[in-house]
């Protein structure tokens, strides 16, 4: 009985210590140049419709039902999917934020496999005539405990490397996309 214990005290002093000191912050970036004008590359990111063209979430499954309402390009708009594909699951995503030719804000809302929400971004900077650098991001401010089973998820079990990899893939058909 002693034994069981304090193998038991052992494991909530570690739970708490992990809640203690995980980050509660929660963000990634990625980034790449594409060599088409800046108007043009924030013309084809401020409309989720288009996002289907190159977002490596979407191709995952081309046959998700969706839905949309609103109208797409502006804040309020929100287009809804459901698959069978873990990696998409049930969820919708709304623009929550647009500085025209500048910053591309959604809030994302997961529903199954799990519920979850976060924020996510596409800027974009002029970085030449005909050269522009697009970054896309996701962020998220984690409670106690989510920012245990966060860091949990996506450092331990390499969530975060498959986020990294979908983000990076979906920049490069984003590239490819305004290129041909």
């Amino acid at each position: 009985m002693k034994i069981t214990l304090v193998i038991f005290a052992v494991i909530v002093v570690a739970i708490v210590l992990l809640c203690a000191f995980a980050p509660r912050d929660f963000q990634i970036e990625r980034e790449i140049t594409i060599n088409v004008p800046k108007n043009k590359v924030f013309g084809e990111i401020k409309f989720l419709k288009n996002h289907e063209q190159w977002n490596a979430w979407s191709k995952k499954d081309p046959n998700a039902k969706r839905e949309y309402k609103g109208t797409d390009g502006a804040v309020g708009f929100i287009s809804s999917w459901e698959s069978d594909i873990q990696d998409l699951g049930t969820a919708e995503q709304e623009i929550i934020g647009i500085q025209d030719g500048e910053k591309f804000e959604t809030q994302i809302r997961f529903k199954k496999p799990f519920e979850a929400k976060f924020s996510s971004y596409v800027t974009t900077e002029s970085t030449g005539e005909n050269q522009t650098k697009v970054t896309i991001g996701m962020y998220d401010k984690m409670p106690v405990p989510m920012n245990a089973i966060s860091l949990i998820v996506n450092v331990c079990l390499g969530n975060q490397k498959k986020i990294i990899q979908n983000m990076d893939d979906s920049l490069s058909h984003l590239k490819s996309h305004l290129e041909k």
